[in-house]
């Protein structure tokens, strides 16, 4: 980046800066009365530790938040993006993951105990919650924090579904929302994640700091913990158009058991997370509508036109169990755990062999994807909050039961030709 493009009075409380207790990077849209609120909060963590906040502001202005309502002072400075690099706008992977790795790089260059990243739009924001993904760092010398959103029904599934699941059964450590996106960060895990490569091309999959953060802290024997800080608003979904969606969820995070294969293959049976805060109950909001016959409908096409890609990731069996459930009438079909669990791991398995294209066989996996959400639905429609995370608890068991058939694959894919 270009000096001459920062505005001169950002350079100026730059150069200012030269060490921090805590680093904060806010990407979510916040307007004014929002980031008031957030510096309000932190002020009030204990001893009146140094913070920069950095924030969201296109027009790369300096002082975008009013002195009278928030105003900075010797602990405390409110700082654009462009302090760092340019402003992480949109939802680009790869302008996300340089947000990430220069805010690790100024937390270690500050000497600053603690980062935090504030991605979501909560339904309460309050001037507490982020101070929730801190306080563990600083009063417990946590290395991670991660958040534990109150579960909405209909929402966040993809994570429920697959990223929950499989990051729990690999690395042994029951984390509900292992890729956040709101996260604290140890100084130690910061300097962890500058150490590794995540500048990896691997065709049109590419690594995310997200996606590395747990399994490196689990792997390293650093400290984790979970915090409940409310319902998070969750971005709308086309659920007839998820498969760049899928794949850009997915390819991170198979790309990250790949890198860490040999902590994984280790790993025996689960462990909860310690868990701060009072849990709030699964909402059951009716704002998302689920057109199941549709869904059903895009699984039984999968079946009929993807037979070809399929047949090349999938064992014989899994394909004819695929065809049994794809000749049932709609309200009958169900996508048993283990099954789902084995497909999964065998999409994984072809992600590491590369045995076609990546970006085409992780979108190939969102009609089976769908399957499972219709089998989801049909089960936890009617049922209040409890029975639906037991519904998750027993699909999560499910990989677990099944983790030994993924390590067998992954160390002799040759046994298995399709």
């Amino acid at each position: 980046m270009e000096v001459d493009s920062i505005p001169q009075q950002t350079q100026e409380k730059t150069a200012q800066i030269v060490s921090a207790d805590i680093v904060v990077g806010v990407l979510a849209e916040f307007n004014q009365n929002e980031i008031n609120l957030l510096c309000e909060g932190l002020r009030t963590l204990p001893g009146s530790p140094r913070i920069v906040v950095l924030h969201r502001d296109p027009a790369g202005n300096a002082a975008t938040v009013n002195s009278r309502t928030a105003p900075e002072d010797a602990t405390l400075s409110l700082l654009p993006w462009s302090v760092i690099g340019p402003d992480p706008l949109g939802t680009p992977m790869q302008s996300i993951s340089i947000a990430f790795q220069s805010l690790f790089a100024l937390t270690v260059k500050l000497e600053a105990r603690a980062c935090c990243f504030v991605i979501s739009k909560m339904e309460s924001v309050t001037r507490q919650w982020v101070c929730q993904l801190l306080n563990p760092l600083l009063e417990s010398e946590f290395d991670l924090v991660v958040p534990h959103y109150a579960p909405h029904k209909w929402d966040g599934l993809l994570n429920s579904s697959i990223v929950y699941p499989l990051t729990r059964s690999l690395y042994g450590k029951r984390i509900h929302n292992p890729l956040g996106p709101d996260v604290g960060v140890s100084r130690r895990l910061a300097q962890k994640m500058l150490g590794i490569n995540l500048n990896t091309n691997a065709g049109s999959s590419q690594t995310h700091p997200l996606a590395s953060l747990a399994p490196l802290a689990v792997c390293s024997n650093l400290q984790l913990c979970q915090v409940h800080v409310g319902p998070r608003i969750y971005p709308s979904i086309d659920w007839m158009n998820l498969s760049s969606l899928v794949a850009q969820v997915l390819g991170p995070v198979f790309l990250e058991a790949e890198r860490s294969a040999v902590c994984w293959q280790r790993t025996r049976g689960t462990v909860s997370v310690p868990v701060r805060g009072e849990s709030a109950p699964v909402s059951e909001e009716t704002g998302t509508t689920l057109d199941l016959n549709r869904m059903v409908e895009t699984f039984k096409l999968g079946v009929r036109d993807l037979q070809e890609i399929w047949g090349l990731v999938l064992p014989p069996a899994t394909l004819f169990e695929l065809r049994k459930l794809s000749r049932l009438a709609p309200e009958r079909v169900r996508m048993p755990d283990e099954l789902w669990a084995r497909i999964v791991y065998d999409f994984a398995l072809a992600h590491r062999t590369r045995t076609i294209n990546r970006d085409h066989l992780l979108r190939s996996l969102t009609p089976l994807y769908l399957a499972w959400v219709v089998s989801y639905a049909r089960e936890v429609e009617t049922v209040g909050a409890a029975t639906v995370e037991q519904r998750i608890e027993r699909l999560a068991v499910a990989y677990e039961a099944t983790k030994p058939y993924f390590i067998s694959r992954w160390r002799w894919p040759d046994r298995f030709n399709p």
